[in-house]
C-alpha cells in the first residue's frame, strides 16, 4: 500500500502570503473541499478553485478546519493531543444512527424485530465472527464456519479457532454491556479472542512485551504504523478505559458513537498486543455501543463491510495519523460503515418477510411438496417459518399431535431427509431446527 503524502506545512505556507490573499482565502474556506472532507493525498490530485494554487486551497482547507477541532483526552506516541472536528457530514450520520439504531426497527409487515430476536442476533454474531476474524487471515468458508457454529462443535484448525473464539466474544460482551470496561476486562476479551490463536499462547490476554509488533502491508512489506513503546502500555489502556466510561455530561462532550469509534481507533493505534489487536478493536467498539444503548448494533456487522474494502479501512487510520492526528477521517469513515450496516439490516429483514410470506403461501397450495407431507408436518413448517430459530424435539411434537413416539420421530427425519430441517445432538437427544434458507428449500421442492 502507497503511503499518504503529508500535507505541506500550514505555518510554513503563512510564511509567504500576504494579508490580502489570506483576507481572501479566509473569505471562501471550507473544511469540505468539493463536499468531502479530503486528506492532502487526495486534494492534490482535484482541480483548486480558479486563481489559486494547490497548496493554497489546502491552506484554506486548514484554516477552516483548524477552527472546529477540538483536542480529546488522549495523545500520539509523542505526547501531541489526538482531534475531532465536527464537520455536517459527521453530524448527519449521527442522526441517522440515532433515529435508527437507538429506536425501534420493523420490518415491513410492521413485526418488530424483537420477535424474531434469536434468529437475526444469530445471524448477526455469525457473520461478525466470520468477516471480523477473516479480515485477521482466517481462511475458513463461510459454509464451513456457519455449520460449526450451529452445531457449536469444537473448531478443527486455527481459521476456525479464530471464528469460534470471535464468536463466543460477541455472546460474552452481551453479558458485559451494563458494566464499566476495565483493562482487565480488557485483556480477558483478548484472552477469549486469541486463545489457541497465537504463535506464543502465553500472548493471549496480556500487552505486548516488545517494540517489534508493527502494523505492515501483507503484500509488499511496507511499514504502515509503528505503536509506542510497549512500557507506555499500561497507562495508555487506564486512560483509554476512563475515557470509554466517561459519561454523556463529562467535557469535552463526545457523542457516543463517536465515543465508540475512537475506542475502536486508539486500540488500532496503540496496538497494545502480539496479535487480536483489530479483532479486540472492534470487539470493545461493540461494547461501547451497546453500553450506550444502541441495542440495534447487535444485529449488524461492521466487519462484513470492512472486509469488502480493507485497503479504504486502513487509509482512514493512515489518514489520521498524517495529519496532525484529526480522527475526523477515520470517524467518518466509521460512521458511513455503520449507516451502510443498517441499509443492510432493513434490506435484510424485507427480504425475510418476503420469503416467510411466500413460502406460507406455498404450503397451503396443493403441490409436489404438499403430497410428500402429512398435516403434522405442514403445521410444524408453518410454525418454523413464523417462528425462525425455533428447537423441535420429538417428544414435544408427539405430545402436540398425539402420536407415538415412532411416528412423531419419522416426522422429523422425514423432514430432515427433505433438506428442511437440521438435525443436531443436544446431551444424550437429537433435536431439529429448521435451515436458513427454509423458504427458498420450499420453493424448490414444491415445483413440479
Amino acid at each position: 500500500m502507497k503511503l499518504p503524502m503529508l500535507p505541506p506545512p500550514a505555518q510554513k505556507l503563512l510564511e509567504g502570503i500576504t494579508s490580502d490573499d489570506l483576507l481572501a482565502l479566509l473569505q471562501n474556506a471550507s473544511p469540505l473541499p468539493t463536499g468531502k472532507y479530503l486528506h492532502w493525498d487526495e486534494l492534490r490530485h482535484r482541480t483548486p478553485p480558479r486563481g489559486i494554487s494547490h497548496e493554497q486551497w489546502w491552506l484554506s482547507v486548514w484554516l477552516a478546519r483548524n477552527s472546529m477541532l477540538q483536542e480529546l483526552p488522549f495523545t500520539d506516541k509523542e505526547g501531541a493531543p489526538f482531534r475531532l472536528a465536527k464537520p455536517e457530514p459527521l453530524l448527519i450520520h449521527l442522526h441517522h444512527i440515532d433515529r435508527d439504531a437507538a429506536g425501534q426497527i420493523r420490518t415491513p409487515e410492521s413485526a418488530p424485530i424483537h420477535e424474531n430476536k434469536e434468529r437475526f442476533l444469530l445471524h448477526s454474531l455469525i457473520e461478525e465472527a466470520i468477516t471480523s476474524s477473516q479480515l485477521e487471515g482466517a481462511s475458513t468458508t463461510r459454509k464451513v464456519a456457519e455449520a460449526m457454529l450451529h452445531e457449536r462443535r469444537r473448531p478443527r484448525d486455527r481459521s476456525e479457532t479464530m471464528i469460534f473464539n470471535n464468536y463466543r466474544a460477541m455472546e460474552q460482551i452481551r453479558n458485559l454491556k451494563s458494566e464499566k470496561i476495565t483493562p482487565d476486562s480488557i485483556l480477558e476479551l483478548h484472552r477469549t479472542l486469541t486463545l489457541d490463536t497465537l504463535d506464543d499462547p502465553n500472548d493471549a490476554g496480556r500487552l505486548r512485551e516488545t517494540n517489534d509488533v508493527n502494523v505492515v502491508d501483507n503484500r509488499d512489506g511496507t511499514l504502515l504504523h509503528q505503536p509506542p513503546h510497549h512500557t507506555e502500555l499500561p497507562e495508555r489502556l487506564e486512560r483509554l478505559c476512563a475515557f470509554a466510561n466517561a459519561d454523556t455530561d463529562s467535557t469535552p462532550f463526545v457523542h457516543p458513537v463517536v465515543r465508540a469509534i475512537l475506542l475502536h481507533f486508539m486500540m488500532g493505534y496503540d496496538h497494545p498486543f502480539a496479535d487480536g489487536n483489530g479483532r479486540t478493536a472492534r470487539a470493545l467498539f461493540y461494547w461501547s455501543m451497546a453500553r450506550s444503548g444502541y441495542w440495534l448494533m447487535e444485529f449488524l456487522s461492521i466487519s462484513q463491510f470492512l472486509r469488502k474494502a480493507p485497503a479504504q479501512y486502513v487509509q482512514a487510520f493512515l489518514h489520521t495519523e498524517t495529519d496532525q492526528n484529526d480522527t475526523t477521517y477515520f470517524v467518518l469513515h466509521q460512521l458511513s460503515i455503520i449507516r451502510r450496516a443498517i441499509a443492510e439490516l432493513h434490506d435484510y429483514l424485507a427480504r425475510k418477510t418476503q420469503e416467510q410470506r411466500d413460502a406460507e403461501r406455498l404450503l397451503i397450495k396443493a403441490g409436489q411438496l404438499r403430497s410428500k407431507l402429512n398435516h403434522r408436518q405442514v403445521a410444524l413448517l408453518t410454525h418454523a417459518l413464523k417462528h425462525p430459530g425455533e428447537i423441535y424435539r420429538v417428544a414435544k411434537h408427539q405430545v402436540v399431535h398425539n402420536v407415538v413416539y415412532q411416528t412423531a420421530r419419522a416426522d422429523l427425519l422425514n423432514l430432515e431427509q427433505l433438506g428442511l430441517l437440521c438435525k443436531t445432538k443436544h446431551g444424550n437427544a437429537f433435536v431439529f431446527h429448521a435451515t436458513e434458507d427454509l423458504a427458498e428449500k420450499i420453493e424448490h421442492l414444491n415445483r413440479p
